[in-house]
């Protein structure tokens, strides 16, 4: 490759870092003068790589939007982070689909890096990821669809109502109005949150359901101080289950999250109350009381968290609970006896 064309890729390389490079930090770093800088500035205009020259005291060049996507240079360490980012969002499920085929559109990019690498750097990478162990199996989630997220993301930016096409879990599909508020990746899954002005009611859809989404004339205000992850994750704590659970627990929040994180129940902060306490002694009185409420279609795990809590606490409802918790401490403490 001739000295200009490696001069010309990098100034390309220099100008997609971001940002306006002054004709005199460019004839620097390139080692030319900046006659030569315009030269090369023009060598990648004929390319149809957006160039734009900004005028003014702190002028120079920039890059711009295009149609095209300009060709991108990666080091090695970038190709790296580049490929292995791809590699863990389809292994979550944090990939869209790439069009109407079953690739996802994170296999498809990582395919065209790995196509265009050096030699070198393409054995180095294939090496680190053929000698890649992960300890948990591959998500085997429902992507969304790559149209429908970025229709749905304009919608959130630009506070657009939307009207979408949604399948329920049971089958039943129907077109939906919706605010959008938010979109939330959670366990290998994508969530829009928002509200269904029809009815005024909180809804959360999985977006793997959505099908197609069309923006509506309008705009709208989302409420103050939202935030649409925590919307979604006490969408999880109280959606309907068979059980309704209600527990006290003499614990910090952060230590009851460890076992019961906040899309499995919510908190509330209560006076401390002594007299629960069954030793005085396994929990300091400044260690506040809560109440943690929680949704469930089975009652039989939670004995064992309980345990692994090794907090007093009691149980409000429901009495299942309660003689499943006498059985498991029944049970756990023959076998410890035996």
């Amino acid at each position: 490759m001739s000295r200009p064309t490696v001069r010309v890729l990098t100034l390309l390389e220099l100008l997609q870092s971001g940002g306006v490079r002054t004709v005199g930090e460019l004839a620097d770093r390139l080692g030319v003068d900046g006659r030569t800088v315009r030269r090369y500035v023009a060598q990648l205009a004929d390319l149809d790589v957006p160039v734009e020259a900004v005028r003014g005291r702190y002028g120079g060049y920039r890059l711009g939007p295009g149609h095209r996507l300009p060709p991108l240079m990666f080091t090695d360490d970038e190709a790296l982070a580049a490929l292995l980012g791809l590699l863990a969002g389809r292994r979550t499920g944090l990939t869209a689909t790439a069009g109407t085929t079953h690739a996802t559109a994170g296999e498809t990019a990582a395919a065209k890096i790995r196509r265009v690498l050096p030699q070198h750097l393409a054995r180095r990478l294939d090496a680190l990821l053929d000698s890649l162990a992960f300890t948990s199996a591959p998500a085997a989630f429902a992507h969304p669809d790559a149209e429908v997220l970025l229709v749905v993301a304009d919608a959130v930016r630009h506070r657009r109502p939307l009207t979408v096409r949604y399948t329920d879990r049971n089958g039943r599909t129907g077109e939906r109005p919706l605010h959008a508020y938010g979109i939330v990746a959670h366990s290998g899954r994508w969530y829009v949150t928002g509200t269904d002005p029809a009815i005024g009611e909180d809804r959360t859809f999985r977006l793997d359901r959505i099908t197609a989404a069309r923006p509506l004339p309008g705009s709208f205000e989302p409420p103050a101080g939202l935030d649409p992850a925590q919307r979604v994750l006490t969408g999880f704590a109280t959606a309907e289950y068979r059980h309704e659970v209600t527990l006290r627990i003499q614990a910090t929040a952060e230590h009851v999250r460890i076992h019961l994180p906040a899309a499995v129940a919510t908190l509330e902060a209560l006076e401390p109350m002594e007299h629960l306490v069954p030793d005085p002694e396994s929990a300091p009185p400044a260690v506040p009381w809560l109440r943690a409420e929680l949704r469930v279609e089975d009652l039989h795990w939670l004995p064992p968290v309980l345990a692994a809590l090794d907090r007093p606490f009691t149980v409000e409802r429901p009495a299942e609970l309660r003689a499943l918790v006498i059985d498991f401490a029944d049970r756990f403490a023959s076998r410890a006896r035996s």
